[in-house]
């Protein structure tokens, strides 16, 4: 699938370093589509890696772009509880160990070797379960973790305890952890003991934690999206690669 976009700088930019700039890729990786010719400005193909896009110029990475960068595997797991994300310690278990043929939902696929470099991009701790990215890609990690990226992670919450509007108010924006003031978070009640957070920080535990500060335990914590990226009805203990429209709509935002 082609990848279109329209420059909306004030000033010119050079083309390499636009599309690292936006997550699409590397520099050099830039640098390597624009000599191989799959790099077009308004139609025209990019001969110079040193061109500059100027305002209101769209630029297209032919198919075969959007491919080569999707080699990388990227997947998303549905991480159960009692599955550590990243480092275990002692007999615990971690997601990428699930990645296996036999836990793949879907058509068949690349099955993640020794060698491979897969990580988790972002946490879930152990005592929570859903949506887990894991990938090979430092594109796909800059664009959910890195210190620019803005995407909405949304959970399910079950909790124990009474929810007051007060309560609620505190969630949505006045809480501190770590003498840090938290962003402004989207909490709504969406069941009789359940909420619904959509945040755009990952601080460690944090829903956990922000629910303890107003007296209500978590009982059941369930991540179901992350930016355009959703769980669906992808089963627990269950992964699946993610398809290269769906990296292109992750590393746009």
């Amino acid at each position: 699938m082609a990848w279109t976009r329209t420059y909306d700088e004030p000033e010119p930019q050079r083309v390499n370093r636009w599309l690292a700039q936006s997550g699409v890729c590397s520099r050099r990786e830039a640098e390597a589509l624009i000599g191989r010719g799959l790099v077009s400005i308004d139609g025209e193909t990019v001969e110079d890696a040193g061109r500059k896009i100027l305002p209101g110029q769209t630029l297209t990475l032919a198919d075969a772009a959007t491919g080569a960068l999707s080699a990388s595997l990227t997947l998303m797991f549905h991480k159960p509880v009692g599955i550590v994300s990243s480092q275990p310690e002692g007999d615990q278990i971690p997601a990428v160990r699930l990645i296996t043929r036999n836990t793949l939902w879907g058509p068949g696929t690349a099955i993640p070797g020794r060698d491979s470099r897969l990580a988790p991009v972002g946490r879930l701790d152990m005592d929570s379960r859903g949506l887990l990215i894991l990938s090979e890609d430092g594109v796909v990690a800059k664009a959910v973790i890195g210190p620019d990226s803005d995407l909405e992670k949304e959970y399910r919450v079950q909790v124990a305890g009474e929810i007051t509007q007060d309560k609620m108010e505190l969630l949505r924006f006045g809480l501190e952890l770590d003498g840090r003031q938290l962003k402004q978070a989207q909490v709504n009640l969406s069941g009789k003991q359940t909420l619904s957070f959509v945040l755009k920080e990952g601080r460690n535990r944090q829903i956990r934690r922000m629910c303890d500060l107003v007296e209500l335990r978590v009982v059941d914590l369930l991540r179901t999206r992350i930016g355009p990226i959703t769980l669906g009805a992808l089963p627990e203990g269950r992964w699946r690669p993610l398809a290269p429209e769906e990296r292109a709509a992750l590393i746009a935002g």
